[in-house]
């Protein structure tokens, strides 16, 4: 894969504010890790949608701010609630010879035979896993060939791939990937799902909001 350049430029407005930089085109971003203090930058929004949606979160972007360089990995993304486009990201800047941890997404390849000549169902279990390495030993992607799925109730499991010499996995060796089942399983899983059951009104059901977004993704347009 060829190298993937962001340009960025030091950003002075914060907060709230940012909805303006949004209306000029930029993306509001915050470059953070080893060896520096956080740093507000801004980004030309189609440049970077474009590297971002290559990079994926184990992906070594070169980031360019003036003069400097910098290598990072995209640790995470708000986005529009409607639109789904970028409203704002964070950089983490790696140091090349410090081991890091990162979830590399799984690539599926090929059909299963189990599936194509005998009927079964695919049941993807993982789509992510997680592994430690220096960054410059960061797989993009980690391939699953399905054609190893010959047989129904086939498995494949993390401790079944080879991850190449200096990534530790950090996901259990023995959770499945993916696997084949029956048909008749399958909907029997669907029945049960379709059975829902209604709290009665001495049982009311309790929402726990989750953690307040960052006031710069606030204003999602």
């Amino acid at each position: 894969m060829s190298e993937l350049i962001l340009n960025a430029e030091h950003r002075e407005v914060t907060g709230k504010k940012v909805k303006v930089l949004r209306r000029q085109g930029y993306l509001p971003a915050v470059l953070y890790g080893v060896g520096i203090e956080s740093i507000p930058i801004k980004l030309d929004l189609k440049e970077a949608t474009k590297v971002i949606s290559a990079a994926g979160s184990s992906t070594l972007v070169l980031l360019k701010i003036g003069k400097k360089q910098h290598q990072v990995l995209v640790r995470e993304t708000q986005r529009q609630v409607i639109r789904r486009g970028l409203e704002h990201v964070d950089f983490l800047k790696v140091a090349m010879d410090v081991a890091i941890r990162a979830e590399v997404p799984i690539e599926f390849v090929g059909e299963a035979p189990a599936v194509r000549d005998l009927g079964g169902v695919l049941v993807t279990e993982l789509v992510e896993i997680e592994i430690e390495s220096l960054p410059t030993d960061l797989p993009d992607r980690i391939t699953v060939d399905l054609e190893l799925l010959a047989e129904i109730t086939d498995t494949i499991k993390v401790g079944d791939l080879s991850f190449g010499e200096g990534v530790e996995v950090i996901t259990s060796p023995d959770d499945v990937i993916t696997r084949v089942i029956y048909q008749v399983e399958e909907e029997i899983v669907e029945e049960e799902l379709e059975e829902e059951v209604i709290p009665t009104e001495e049982e009311p059901e309790v929402i726990e909001r989750g953690k307040l977004e960052e006031e710069e993704g606030e204003d999602a347009e």
